[in-house]
């Protein structure tokens, strides 16, 4: 799949034909649907050459790897995807060169909770990917996992510590020394309940609901993390 910071779709357009190219995306979107609905196990190659109208041999042929590849060559599309966007919603609720008024702080941190959350209607097949590698990481293989994390949660991880740096730079928020836990405790605060509740999306909780969780969530990272 090349190297962790490039997904299969960059790679494959640098050394692949862009007719090969093609044949592979519609493989590949067609996996999507079949891991999404059937998880990294119980897909089986039959099934996700079948999804894709074509024999194994061809699904081989374009992916040597069989179903291990083919699930990595997916979920590093998709979690680039979904990495764009969010790092393009951190950005625009948080500009680094632009700090928030302190005033304006809670509004948006609820701001930025909400696009991020929003991803998970946006992207439902990367979600639904997502939730089978929570549900099956002891059958995932080891290098997909390490994939995915590079690919998606690594660089918005990343990304997000940077923005909570920048708010303690800007007097608004003590992290105690760690960026990095501070945007791990925002996550949480503001997600994982909501995650966890509509099984990433799949059933998605009422609107005032969701907004309910999710602004506590954000009241309660700033009891934590305020500056006084």
């Amino acid at each position: 799949m090349g190297s962790t910071n490039e997904s299969w779709v960059e790679e494959a357009r640098r050394t692949v034909s862009p007719r090969k190219l093609e044949k592979q995306m519609a493989m590949a979107g067609a996996a999507c649907a079949v891991f999404g609905r059937e998880g990294y196990a119980r897909a089986s190659v039959d099934a996700l050459a079948a999804e894709a109208g074509v024999s194994t041999r061809t699904l081989y042929n374009h992916f040597p790897g069989g179903k291990a590849q083919l699930f990595g060559a997916v979920v590093t599309w998709t979690s680039g995807e979904v990495k764009d966007a969010q790092l393009a919603r951190l950005h625009a609720v948080l500009d680094p060169e632009r700090p928030p008024r302190a005033q304006d702080l809670e509004r948006d941190l609820i701001a930025l909770a909400r696009a991020f959350l929003g991803l998970m209607a946006d992207y439902p097949h990367h979600f639904a990917l997502v939730r089978h590698i929570h549900a099956e990481a002891d059958h995932v293989p080891r290098d997909v996992l390490d994939a995915w994390r590079d690919a998606g949660p690594g660089p918005v991880g990343r990304a997000l510590s940077e923005a909570m740096q920048g708010l303690a730079d800007a007097g608004l928020l003590d992290v105690h020394g760690d960026a990095d836990l501070a945007a791990t405790h925002f996550t949480a605060l503001v997600s994982a309940t909501i995650v966890q509740q509509s099984h990433y999306g799949v059933l998605p909780l009422p609107k005032d609901e969701t907004e309910r969780l999710m602004k506590g969530g954000v009241a309660a990272f700033l009891r934590a993390y305020r500056a006084h």
